[in-house]
């Protein structure tokens, strides 16, 4: 599992620049379907932390944003070499993603969280106590029907899903007077 740095922000500012630097280490590359491809999912997530000094209880939690590179039809996009092992790649992953969705749409008492770095990653948002909105692109034009159901049949199984169930991370939500997390981080931000 690669691991992403957290880096502490305190204003907006901080926060815009983070996001700039990620977006710009985004792999993007030319196929004969897209001048900028997308070769990998982004994922950023915000630590967030607030105080009640009253109480001195402190709640955490995280938004997690993602944005996942496009299912790609080789044969359409006549990917090859380092781009068509990219489409690949990708595939899987979003292949693994279903199959975490098709596991908590039936309940199943395993959840494959572990079939990729992206399932993996993504466990806390998707089980426990996390709430999950997915926004789909599709293209409109016609040669492009194809890609577009597939990502319409994706939303409805996502859409089918309930959030909560088995395989949930364990999650810190409550910190008592004087302490932090279990990390001993009181937020920040990190990058994938």
């Amino acid at each position: 599992m690669c691991t992403a740095p957290q880096v502490p922000i305190h204003d907006p500012a901080a926060a815009s620049d983070l996001i700039r630097r990620s977006a710009a280490a985004r792999a993007v590359e030319s196929t004969a379907m897209n001048a900028t491809s997308s070769r990998s999912h982004s994922v950023f997530m915000l630590y967030i932390t607030g105080s009640h000094a009253p109480s001195g209880t402190q709640l955490q939690g995280c938004l997690c944003l993602v944005d996942l590179a496009g299912s790609e039809r080789v044969q359409r996009s006549q990917a090859e070499e380092q781009r068509l092992k990219e489409a690949c790649a990708i595939n899987q992953s979003l292949s693994a993603l279903g199959d975490v969705f098709a596991a908590l749409s039936s309940k199943s008492g395993h959840i494959p969280y572990r079939n990729s770095k992206l399932t993996y990653l993504l466990q806390p948002c998707l089980g426990g106590h996390g709430k999950t909105l997915m926004l789909v692109n599709i293209n409109p034009e016609a040669a492009s029907v194809g890609e577009s159901l597939c990502s319409l049949r994706f939303a409805a199984k996502v859409n089918g899903c309930e959030m909560g169930s088995k395989g949930a991370a364990p999650r810190r939500s409550v910190v008592t007077a004087g302490g932090a997390g279990d990390d001993g981080e009181l937020g920040g931000l990190g990058m994938v």
